[in-house]
């Protein structure tokens, strides 16, 4: 099982962080700072697999990783999980997120950070490999950028004057709408002209 995947640059920022067991705050902090100080010692030269800290496990846990650059790729496992096969799903990440970034850089990671979050649980999801065909992998994000596509027609729609409203409402008029296509529902525009009564004299 793979108890957490985690990016960092080589000062030890981390850029994605994501911990398939419970830690609280203060100790993931702690196992990122370990997992940094293990794997910034040692030299490009040496294999990518080592004993996990103690924070995290122990002997018991194996650190795979991969630099790139600026960025080491660490999957923390358990010794149920084929170190190469990691080392291979660390290359099906990296070679997706090329694919969606066109080169994926540091700052990619820092202002899509939700897109990046999105592509790794389609590869890794409770800690269990769900998927390693980049092929799948592409076209489910391809859909989910179609959907967000979509949602964002909807958003621009409504106009600059109910943008502060969000999508959702719309969203939820429409689908009245056509489930009740007789019934005469207000607009958005009406709606954010409701006044409310004041619970001050009250």
């Amino acid at each position: 099982m793979i108890k957490a995947a985690l990016i960092f640059n080589n000062h030890g920022k981390p850029r994605l962080t994501k911990f398939f067991t419970y830690y609280t705050e203060e100790m993931q902090q702690q196992i990122i700072r370990e997992t940094f100080l293990l794997l910034s010692k040692r030299e490009d030269s040496v294999c990518n697999f080592l004993e996990g800290g103690t924070l995290i496990g122990g002997s018991d846990f194996r650190l795979v990783y991969r630099h790139y650059a600026t960025l080491y790729f660490v999957f923390c496992v358990d010794s149920s999980e084929s170190e190469l096969g990691i080392l291979d799903l660390i290359q099906v990440l990296v070679e997706t997120l090329d694919r969606c970034f066109e080169n994926v850089c540091e700052l990619d990671l820092i202002f899509h950070m939700d897109k990046v979050h999105y592509i790794l649980q389609e590869i890794v999801m409770g800690g269990m490999v769900v998927e390693t065909n980049q092929t799948e992998i592409l076209t489910h994000i391809e859909a989910q950028q179609q959907i967000e596509k979509k949602e964002a027609g909807v958003f621009g729609s409504m106009g600059p004057k109910n943008i502060s409203m969000g999508g959702a409402p719309a969203r939820a008029l429409s689908a009245a709408k056509s489930m009740a296509p007789n019934v005469n529902l207000p607009k958005l525009a009406d709606l954010q002209n409701i006044s409310l009564p004041s619970f001050k004299k009250l």
